[in-house]
């Protein structure tokens, strides 16, 4: 069983470590705003608690002790641990520069266009975009804010849900004819797959749910990246399962069409991540009011394309 020795009082130690900054107790009483005997007399409390004496006394100067300077270098690093600590959840020591890693798909196909209404809005704030697949543990990083998608837990961080996500089939409107069966279409066409672990697991999932209408699924294409697997069905390549969040305007605008009235929820969701004093920045609180605002467009989406579809069915993974 471990032991653990009392530590002198603070205020003691403050007081020690700014005559030992500056061998002079008259310069630590003008730093602590104290009077010098009342640095005298802290020191002198010190001294006695700990059983030693820390600074030699000479009638104009004051000189630390071999014990002295020992613990000296110790109370510098402590106080400077204490400082840097309540720093990190008081200030923020780049309040008009934001700096921002995004997973590089919701970047390209849905944040850098709207980014100009947030600059417009807040036109001291510098703006530093950074597409990323990796989490930043945000140590030794400018880094203020992520936006993952994730199922919210990440060690040691903070993460506030952004918005939800649902996965739809979707394709080219010109490789259906939606007034012919669905059936013998979709078995001639190339199913391309997102090789994202946020979208790997439905294919299992779907794959079953297609035999049961008899529709073997054709060899298919794997892409690493969303944003190019929709630029392959924006070129015709074959049918994909999608986030919504990455396609509702293309199948607004009628380039993509959802051929079968099946949607899956995701299991996995966007979240805004980043240590638990960065969301108290006033740069991050502007910016999560404006992008909560911005996403409230995939979620009206979402909503009117089910109102208009009341066919589609949760296929549960």
């Amino acid at each position: 069983m471990s032991s653990s020795r009392a530590l002198p009082p603070l205020k003691s130690l403050q007081a020690f470590r700014y005559a030992a900054q500056s061998l002079s107790f008259k310069k630590a009483a003008e730093s602590l705003f104290v009077t010098q005997a009342a640095v005298s007399q802290q020191i002198k409390t010190l001294e006695q608690a700990l059983n030693v004496e820390l600074f030699e006394r000479h009638t104009r100067q004051v000189v630390l002790t071999s014990e002295g300077q020992y613990l000296f270098d110790y109370v510098e690093k402590a106080f400077g641990l204490l400082e840097e600590g309540v720093k990190g959840i008081t200030e923020d020591p780049n309040p008009s520069t934001l700096v921002i890693s995004s997973v590089p798909s919701f970047s390209s196909r849905w944040l850098v266009s709207r980014l100009g209404g947030f600059q417009a809005q807040e036109p001291e704030i510098n703006l530093r975009l950074s597409p990323s697949i990796e989490l930043s543990t945000f140590a030794d990083s400018d880094l203020d804010l992520c936006i993952r998608l994730g199922r919210g837990e990440y060690a040691g961080l903070a993460s506030q849900l952004l918005f939800k996500e649902h996965l739809v089939l979707v394709c080219h409107p010109s490789m259906i004819n939606m007034d012919a069966p669905m059936k013998e279409q979709l078995i001639n066409i190339p199913i391309i797959t997102d090789t994202g672990p946020d979208v790997r697991h439905v294919w299992p999932v779907l794959q079953r749910f297609l035999d049961l209408y008899d529709m073997p699924m054709k060899s298919h294409l794997h892409v690493a990246d969303s944003t190019s697997l929709v630029e392959a069905l924006l070129s015709r390549q074959g049918i994909a399962m999608m986030r919504y969040g990455l396609v509702y305007e293309q199948i607004e605008k009628g380039q993509l069409i959802c051929p079968l009235p099946i949607y899956m929820k995701s299991q996995y969701d966007f979240y805004l991540v980043a240590p638990a004093p960065h969301f108290k920045y006033e740069k991050v609180v502007k910016f999560k009011h404006w992008i909560e605002g911005e996403v409230k467009g995939i979620d009206a989406s979402w909503t009117t394309y089910l109102a208009r579809h009341p066919d589609m069915e949760e296929v549960h993974v």
